[in-house]
Formats: structure tokens, C-alpha cells, sequence
């Protein structure tokens, strides 16, 4: 009975520890961004690592900045949260995202790389 016990006690925690983790893919016409972060989305301050890809390559140290946003609604005024992402390397950038209450939020990703033209990959999550 013990030995079943641990089994599935192990099991369970195998599962919370995989199943925890938020991924999100996002294409534009020329740009693919991978969104994840090691916990689920809560209401709050959220880590966010962003995975950068143009015309199928990895971006190299761009400045990226994100935007959420929920728009006005009767009864509530517009939110919006900005931040700066930090490069970590290799195509990836990391930020911090707060939303401020459940419900729809609107997330825009403005890339500008060192030589072209800036562009925008737009998402939404549920909280």
C-alpha cells in the first residue's frame, strides 16, 4: 500500500511540475515569437521569456518591448502595462508582464532590429 502511495504521489507531482509551465506561439507575416514562462499566468506580475525569430532566424540582440493591454469597458478604465525585455542570448529576451485582474488581455511584442524596419506580433491571453 505504501509502495502505491509514493507511486502515485510521484506521479501526481510529475504531472503539476509539467503541466504548470504557459507556452504560446505567435506568427506575423515575417516574424514567429515563442512566448513561455515557467509558471501559469496569474493575476500579477508574470516572468516572460519571448523567443525572437525573423524570416526564420534567430534575432540578434534587437530591442523588444511589450505592451498588455485590456481596453475600456462600461464601468472600467482602460489597463496597460509597458516593459522593457532584456536579451538574454541566443534570440531570447525576458519580461515582465502584470495584469492587473482576470479576464482577456491584449499582448503586443514591438521588435526593432539594428537594421530594418520595426515590426509588431500581436496575442491575447485568459486569465
Amino acid at each position: 500500500m505504501k509502495l502505491l502511495k509514493i507511486v502515485l504521489m510521484s506521479m501526481l507531482m510529475f504531472t503539476l511540475s509539467n503541466g504548470a509551465a504557459f507556452e504560446k506561439e505567435v506568427k506575423s507575416r515575417t516574424a514567429l515569437v515563442k512566448l513561455s514562462s515557467a509558471k501559469p499566468l496569474v493575476v500579477g506580475n508574470n516572468t516572460i521569456i519571448l523567443q525572437v525569430f525573423k524570416n526564420k532566424k534567430l534575432s540578434d540582440n534587437d530591442v523588444v518591448t511589450t505592451k498588455a493591454f485590456m481596453p475600456a469597458m462600461p464601468g472600467m478604465p482602460f489597463m496597460e502595462n509597458k516593459n522593457a525585455a532584456k536579451y538574454l542570448g541566443n534570440g531570447k529576451y525576458e519580461t515582465t508582464l502584470n495584469f492587473s485582474m482576470s479576464g482577456t488581455w491584449q499582448i503586443h511584442i514591438f521588435v526593432t532590429p539594428k537594421e530594418g524596419k520595426k515590426y509588431r506580433v500581436k496575442t491575447s491571453v485568459n486569465l
